[in-house]
């Protein structure tokens, strides 16, 4: 691994550099990326975010949202970018299975690789690493990368500051998780004094969904949600035919899962969703209840201890029944 402030000096010339992020990228995901090149291009630096899908519409709207180049729809044009790159900058994922067919490239790719992350255990493909898992989000991160390894931070303006709250915004649970310490407060109130607009940025985030989403969560809420009072345990399960009867688009089932965890006494939420060709799980858990290790060990999937996802090459009705099957082992830790 190479010291991380020797970026300090490649960074110090035009370069030509990629910014990636994760499958179906969320609030941090775009927040952090976003953030970081509009950063660079004040720099002088040539640079492109390139994601391995499409998004939410209500990320869309962020400063310089229109470059972000979505890689199904330009693959071409991707890889040729990807080969060229003197650096890439990985964001807000542990592993390149993450970004799916943009992984082989990226690690094909003769760039510096730069990662930027708070995920477990990272896979070792990077030849620089700014990583913690005590931050609350990446975007918390990218600040801390430009002011305390770039040692910029007269370069945080207001585009820059808009991204990077709305990163720490969306994955902090709107400053409410345990891993909103007292700096993630004093980063918050920097990116406001530098011109994040706090509450239209809440708004756009939160207030900016279609009637279809509405009527769906309402849907679920009364038809869908199951409650394994012995296990403290609630769950929603939405079929592929329920999505299409909503006509669910990407970003619509975010969040979904955390209404479940706000039943008083519920310790561990799961949302399951029937998709195309796998079937997607959700998890969110509350105090020390390992979410993560669940979806590791039984769903080929991880992430935090109170937030992760998985997913399942069974049916629907098999891996709800598995994942059922599964609440007994972790029984003692459920009922503290």
């Amino acid at each position: 691994m190479l010291e991380l402030t020797s970026l300090k000096e490649i960074l110090a010339y035009p370069r030509q550099i990629v910014i990636t992020t994760h499958h179906k990228p969320d609030g941090d995901a775009i927040g952090s990326s976003l953030g970081l090149y509009n950063y660079l291009i004040q720099k002088g630096h040539h640079v492109k975010v390139i994601t391995p899908s499409d998004y939410p519409v209500f990320l869309q709207w962020m400063p310089n949202n229109p470059e972000v180049i979505i890689y199904p729809e330009k693959s071409k044009d991707s890889d040729q970018l990807i080969a060229e790159a003197d650096l890439i900058f990985c964001l807000d994922f542990n592993a390149l299975s993450r970004i799916n067919q943009l992984g082989e490239r990226v690690r094909e790719s003769a760039a510096k690789k730069v990662l930027i992350d708070h995920h477990l255990e990272p896979e070792d493909f990077d030849d620089y690493r700014y990583w913690s898992i005590n931050a609350c989000a990446t975007a918390q991160l990218v600040y801390e990368f430009i002011v305390n390894i770039m040692e910029e931070p007269g370069l945080i303006n207001k585009d820059v500051a808009t991204c990077l709250y709305t990163g720490i915004m969306t994955d902090s649970g709107s400053f409410r998780f345990a891993t909103t310490t007292p700096a993630v407060h004093y980063i918050a109130a920097d990116l406001i004094a530098r011109g994040a607009e706090n509450s239209k940025i809440h708004e756009l985030v939160y207030d900016n969904f279609s009637e279809n989403r509405l009527r769906f969560l309402g849907y679920c809420l009364l038809n869908k949600l199951e409650v394994l009072t012995e296990f403290h345990t609630a769950m929603i399960v939405v079929s592929r035919h329920e999505l299409q009867q909503f006509n669910i688009t990407t970003g619509d089932t975010e969040g979904l899962v955390n209404y479940a965890l706000t039943i008083n006494g519920i310790r561990l939420a799961a949302l399951i969703i029937e998709r195309q060709d796998l079937v997607k799980l959700s998890l969110r858990s509350t105090g020390d209840f390992p979410a993560n290790e669940i979806c590791k060990k039984y769903f080929n999937g991880g992430g935090h201890r109170n937030a992760a996802g998985g997913q399942s090459g069974q049916s629907l009705r098999e891996t709800v029944q598995k994942f059922k099957q599964i609440l007994p082992e972790y029984k003692s830790l459920l009922i503290q």
